[in-house]
């Protein structure tokens, strides 16, 4: 049995992993490493964040992205973008070197059992577990819009669908959208040869500054510190201190993980855009249907209007949404017992633990309304690793909960074994 099963092999599995690991617990982590970024991203992508803010977390510290990369002959700069590839390939590095080996079989359900769960894996083998930790990533949480949704995948599409984007070469092709995701999958679309428009509902683009030097006079840096979410004393707070966060009102929690760090391009793609793709602002799709050769898109724009407007595919750069009933890989008993906020997202302790089901930790963007911004990014999951593997570690010291096991005459009696 293993003290903590890991779900998930991204950056926040993978530093839980190996968290864990250091402090002696008997640990399995399930899940193709760095899926997202290596399945679900295009090539020519960056990451939006700055190099010093996305390391993957070790205990020692030593399985840094600077250290990947000097390792390789490589130079990483404050303000200089690394390459989504570069970022997969350092991920790979990492779970090599820092925690224990990767079980690349995918986790299909998690049930509660005696002692804790039971994850079934792809093929069928049943894994007991005293504690779980659910670092499930973004690809359960995709959100397209209700206007879009029930269209073959041949006409309609999320941005998080694609590991290339060769097969859009020569098509018409329009992204919904106005963050960074929309305006650097258009861009690449533009660069590769396709006709793009990006149709976004907002009135207009917003664009990340560039950086600050990261020496500068002490006086700025007071004025406007910088902190792994960017500058700013709000930036800050978010970035490093996810557990004061948690002890704003749930309210206020819940708003400003919806809209604190919108959507937004990052500085470096914004020539990229401006002169090569055509932006539709205050323009949303309010109904599609397929026609010969593509779709015809509904389309309104700020003054109430409507239009429409013909293309061959939609690629819907349109966020996630972490709620609770998205956790298909629960039974339904824990999912819909699940304890979640006012947004739906599952709520969790300072420990990242749920409240409803003790030994059932959460980590990622699930935890956003508890936690902050900070965990809608990589920067967040040394937060996270820390705090969830304490708090495994009290589980584990405290004992399993009390679970209804079944009886011989099919009733169940409370059980702790």
């Amino acid at each position: 049995m293993y003290d903590l099963l890991v779900v998930g092999a991204g950056p926040y599995g993978l530093s839980i992993a190996s968290h864990a690991v250091a402090a002696g617990l008997r640990v399995g982590v399930f899940g193709r490493p760095m899926a997202s970024w290596r399945d679900h991203m295009p090539r020519g992508m960056f990451l939006k964040s700055e190099p010093w803010a996305s390391n993957l977390s070790d205990p020692g510290r030593r399985w840094r992205l600077d250290a990947y990369c000097a390792e390789r002959g490589m130079t990483v700069r404050h303000g200089e973008p690394i390459p989504v590839e570069v970022f997969a390939e350092y991920g790979l590095w990492f779970a090599r070197n820092a925690g224990p080996e990767v079980d690349e079989r995918m986790v299909t359900r998690v049930v509660r059992s005696p002692g804790g769960f039971e994850a079934v894996t792809d093929d069928g083998e049943v894994l007991s577990a005293r504690t779980v930790a659910l670092a499930v990533g973004v690809m359960p949480f995709v959100a397209i819009p209700t206007a879009l949704t029930g269209l073959d995948a041949s006409l309609v599409t999320h941005s998080s669908h694609h590991g290339d984007l060769d097969r859009f070469r020569g098509r018409d092709v329009t992204v919904v959208g106005g963050g960074q995701a929309a305006l650097e999958t258009a861009a690449l679309l533009a660069e590769q040869g396709t006709r793009v428009r990006v149709l976004a509902r907002a009135g207009g683009l917003r664009w990340n500054d560039v950086p600050p030097p990261w020496e500068r006079p002490w006086w700025r840096s007071v004025r406007s510190p910088l902190g792994g979410l960017g500058c700013g004393w709000r930036n800050w707070f978010y970035a490093e201190r996810p557990g004061l966060f948690r002890r704003l009102p749930e309210p206020t929690r819940a708003r400003i993980a919806a809209t604190a760090l919108g959507p937004a391009g990052a500085w470096w793609v914004r020539d990229r855009v401006e002169p090569a793709v055509q932006v539709l602002l205050g323009h949303e799709v309010a109904a599609a249907r397929a026609v010969p050769g593509g779709l015809r898109l509904d389309v309104t724009d700020g003054t109430g209007s409507l239009g429409t407007l013909e293309t061959e595919h939609v690629v819907a750069a349109t966020g996630f949404k972490p709620t609770a009933d998205r956790l298909a890989l629960l039974s339904a008993d824990l999912r819909t017992a699940l304890a979640t906020g006012a947004d739906g997202t599952p709520e969790v302790g300072r420990d990242f633990e749920s409240p409803s089901h003790p030994g059932l930790f959460l980590a990622g963007l699930t935890t956003a309304s508890g936690f902050g911004p900070a965990m809608r990014f990589v920067h967040g999951a040394t937060y996270t690793a820390n705090a969830l593997v304490r708090g495994v570690h009290r589980r584990l010291r405290t004992g399993p909960a009390l679970v209804p096991a079944p009886t011989r005459h099919g009733t169940s009696e409370t059980a702790r074994p």
